[in-house]
């Protein structure tokens, strides 16, 4: 791929091909395909320093993303991180903001750095310091309007949301952990990776951002309690939950 145009071509294909398939996979990609509109925005509206650097980060980020995608339907090797929220689509239980939020791990936590590391590759990865916390932020409040989201699936989940701190909890501490500093940290040493290799990086990094995946899918048996209610509320098929998503988001909401 060339442009963001073309990612967003691609994604839309996978969440057509997850929607014929009734697969939970479908969840992300919609979240994804929101999130590239919105870096889409950002580039023609003057939002970035350098429109052309970071639709370059755009496209290359997005490749980890769609590579993995089909590398796993296709039984070739994937990041552990991927791996973890790729298998989670066949267990019953998990939430569809579950679903969001370990694919959003996966993404953030690891291809992001890895991204920002290849297109600052012969230059100083610290002039792309203040465009990469402005995509970082674009995807941090997508979290909010995640949560929004799903409450048209299940509007119980608002009441819940308001009156107790259990899943606000949840998106707490993965947010906290979107907000610090550790995707550019890991792109700057990516960067120059020092006595280890690029690839020792991107391997200890994995292992990380998978027990980051820990707090998304193993709880307290009170918040399990909880998550599994929840599920079993979110009536529908997954198709009709991927097409509840994709219509909110044409309407910007």
């Amino acid at each position: 791929m060339q442009n963001i145009d073309q990612v967003l071509e691609s994604l839309s294909e996978i969440i057509e091909e997850t929607e014929k398939e009734n697969s939970v996979l479908g969840y992300f990609a919609v979240l994804y395909h929101r999130v590239t509109w919105k870096v889409k925005e950002g580039l023609e509206t003057g939002y970035f320093e350098d429109p052309k650097r970071m639709e370059k980060l755009d496209v290359v980020f997005a490749e980890r993303y769609i590579d993995a995608y089909y590398n796993y339907k296709e039984n070739l090797p994937v990041s552990k991180s991927w791996q973890r929220a790729f298998e989670l689509a066949s267990d019953f239980w998990p939430i569809t903001f579950q679903h969001l939020l370990i694919g959003m791990n996966a993404h953030i936590n690891l291809d992001l750095g890895i991204a920002a590391a290849k297109v600052s590759e012969g230059r100083s990865i610290e002039e792309l310091g203040d465009d990469f916390y402005r995509i970082n932020r674009i995807l941090a409040n997508l979290v909010e309007e995640v949560q929004h989201n799903l409450a048209t699936i299940w509007p119980p989940l608002r009441y819940i949301l308001k009156h107790t701190g259990q899943l606000d909890n949840l998106m707490t501490d993965f947010s906290m952990k979107l907000a610090r500093d550790g995707a550019w940290r890991f792109a700057q040493v990516l960067h120059k990776p020092g006595e280890k290799t690029y690839e020792e990086c991107i391997m200890e990094r994995d292992i990380a951002v998978v027990k980051v995946a820990d707090i998304i899918t193993n709880h307290k048996p009170r918040i399990q309690l909880l998550l599994r209610l929840i599920r079993l509320g979110e009536t529908g098929s997954v198709r009709y939950k991927i097409q509840k998503l994709k219509n909110r988001a044409e309407q910007g909401g």
